[in-house]
């Protein structure tokens, strides 16, 4: 039971002094989740309270089934953006239909999470490498800021991508409110220096640092204190300013999702790509915190958490939630020890859910707005571009293309371009392994490539090591290359393939091996293999291969070349520059020349 209730694990041990460091951690975040959850909630098109609501039992739920001690689950911009992006193609903000969806989204979402933390298949999210989640990021945080400027300025805007949402609010210019605006930029800067200056002024005055953070975390509540004040003093509603009205005050009734058949499938690829999305997001903070702490966690288990707090959402009458960087960042500094933590917040944001949501009717919408946009902010990180450009132009290409599209096509059209080329550049890669050939160094019992070091080698002897494991995709271009470097060598009597790379070989390409011991016999050369993993000799030796092979299967390629070539494998016990150099810049020895490439 352990395995999938976590909780068992961790608290028998629980004590007084953990307790008030949960506590304390739970205040904090608290305070930091109650204008986020609002926020989030009016970017993903649903009523405020939605977020709220997403905000309890999900985190019930993970305290029950999570494996990270920190991370902290709820409503997140991302999640929010994709959620807004779903639904909005199947129903029109602010309708009951629109709100059934995004309920449908996060028990899909759920049901789809779990499913594959039953199956054990959490290596699926591979296939988001972090440089497109990197790229889908920050191109969805200028998407979410762009789409917030309709509240900083008081006009209807809208779009599913950058360009829409630019042409939108071009054309609305003219019905910009002043009120709003002055609101808007005033929470703005406030937000912007409470992030940046405050806590420097605050320990500068003598505050310890927890209390610091505390009262810095605390600004978005401040800036909704302030500017729900400003409103309700001097009737900015009057003066044009959009505010949240009447919130429904109490917990949220127990609800399921429309059974539709056809709306579920119209959600089920939206589903996927927010449920993969959110976990690689969140087990990569996980993995970071945990490893702080030298702890550990259970992707397979995270999967089960995340989905169980998307069904806890769903039948709350929630959306989509999924593990917050910047929230679990603060759970871990303000000290929280376990995933009770999580429960004592939802306990804190169910307090305010009954207490707190009449003070709300007067919050502007412009202040939730900057409250996304610093927050989204934060995650734009254009400098992936030039990081993948210096390391690797085909990341730098998936990086790219992922940020265009999401830009400029939508985010669910964005993330699926990102992954597609991810997986088509590396089936590009290693459809064309590298293949060194490679010689012996002097001194050495050492193997290197003839291109980049000084070593020797035999003309009737071709030792060319293979990088990458072989199968269908690249076992022709194996075949051409060995070809093309018997070609090249008349005086050639050996061809030994250096399998140290190799960790499989499938049927596609036994049949080419097959085929070029055949070729080989054929032109008088014998083929040899070195270094076997003994995997693949286990299925090697399931075949015919190695009864038809021509040469020999060695354990080392020195002991190759000691075999084949003894006149080489001396130079293993002289000393690296121990021979004279001859005329082309290299070194000679009986029956041996030293390759300088």
């Amino acid at each position: 039971m352990s395995r999938y209730l976590p909780i068992l694990a961790w608290a028998p041990r629980y004590d007084r002094n953990v307790l008030a460091n949960d506590l304390v951690a739970a205040v904090i975040v608290t305070i930091m989740l109650i204008p986020q959850s609002l926020a989030y909630a009016l970017l993903a098109g649903l009523p405020p309270e939605i977020g709220l609501y997403a905000s309890i039992l999900p985190l019930v739920a993970y305290a029950l089934f999570g494996t990270s001690r920190t991370l902290a689950v709820g409503p997140v911009a991302v999640a929010s953006l994709m959620t807004a992006a779903a639904v909005g193609k199947l129903a029109a903000t602010g309708t009951p239909d629109y709100l059934a969806a995004a309920i449908a989204l996060a028990f899909l979402s759920g049901a789809f999470l779990v499913a594959l933390g039953l199956l054990r298949l959490g290596f699926l999210a591979n296939f988001l490498s972090h440089p497109v989640i990197a790229g889908f990021i920050t191109a969805s945080g200028v998407i979410i800021a762009a789409s917030q400027l309709k509240h900083i300025l008081g006009v209807k805007a809208g779009g599913e991508n950058l360009f829409e949402i630019v042409l939108s609010l071009a054309g609305a210019l003219p019905q910009t409110s002043p009120a709003t605006v002055a609101v808007g930029l005033t929470a703005l800067a406030f937000l912007f220096w409470v992030r940046r200056g405050l806590k420097p002024v605050l320990l500068r005055a003598g505050l310890r640092p927890r209390l610091a953070d505390l009262l810095t975390k605390a600004g978005p509540v401040a800036a909704v204190a302030a500017t729900s004040l400003a409103a309700w003093a001097f009737g900015l509603a009057e003066a044009g300013v959009r505010i949240v009205g009447e919130v429904p005050r109490g917990l949220p009734a127990p609800t399921l999702p429309p059974f539709d058949l056809d709306l579920w499938l119209e959600l089920a690829g939206s589903a996927a790509l927010v449920s993969i999305i959110g976990f690689v997001e969140s087990v990569s903070v996980a993995h970071t915190l945990a490893a702080k702490r030298r702890q550990r966690i259970d992707p397979d288990q995270e999967l089960i958490a995340l989905g169980a707090a998307n069904l806890a959402s769903g039948i709350s009458g929630g959306y989509p939630v999924t593990g917050g960087f910047a929230r679990s960042v603060v759970n871990f500094d303000a000290g929280a020890e376990t995933p009770a933590a999580g429960a004592f917040t939802a306990v804190g944001i169910a307090v305010a859910t009954l207490f707190l949501t009449p003070a709300l009717y007067f919050l502007p919408q412009a202040t939730l707005a900057a409250t996304i946009i610093v927050a989204v902010l934060s995650l734009v990180d254009f400098s992936v571009l030039r990081r993948t450009w210096r390391y690797s132009k085909a990341d730098f290409a998936a990086v790219s293309a992922t940020i265009v599209a999401t830009l400029l096509i939508g985010v669910e059209i964005g993330v699926t371009a990102g992954v597609l080329l991810s997986v088509l550049l590396y089936l590009y890669r290693s459809s064309r392994p590298h293949m060194a050939v490679v010689g012996l160094v002097p001194g050495t019992e050492h193997f290197r490539n003839v291109d980049r070091h000084k070593v020797a080698t035999d003309a009737r002897v071709l030792s060319l090591r293979v990088d990458e494991s072989l199968y269908f995709a690249n076992a022709r271009y194996l075949e051409d290359r060995i070809y093309d470097l018997v070609a090249e060598r008349p005086a050639l009597e050996h061809v030994v393939l250096m399998c140290t790379a190799v960790n499989e070989i499938d049927a596609s390409a036994l049949e080419s091996l097959e085929a070029v011991n055949a070729r080989l016999k054929d032109l008088g050369v014998t083929l040899h293999l070195s270094e076997v993993k003994g995997p693949v000799m286990d299925r090697l030796q399931r075949s015919h291969f190695l009864q038809d092979l021509t040469g020999r299967v060695f354990l080392s390629q020195y002991a190759a070349i000691a075999a084949l070539d003894p006149g080489t494998a001396r130079l293993a016990r002289a000393a690296p520059d121990g021979l004279p150099p001859d005329s082309s810049g290299g070194s000679q020895a009986p029956s041996t020349a030293l390759a300088v490439l």
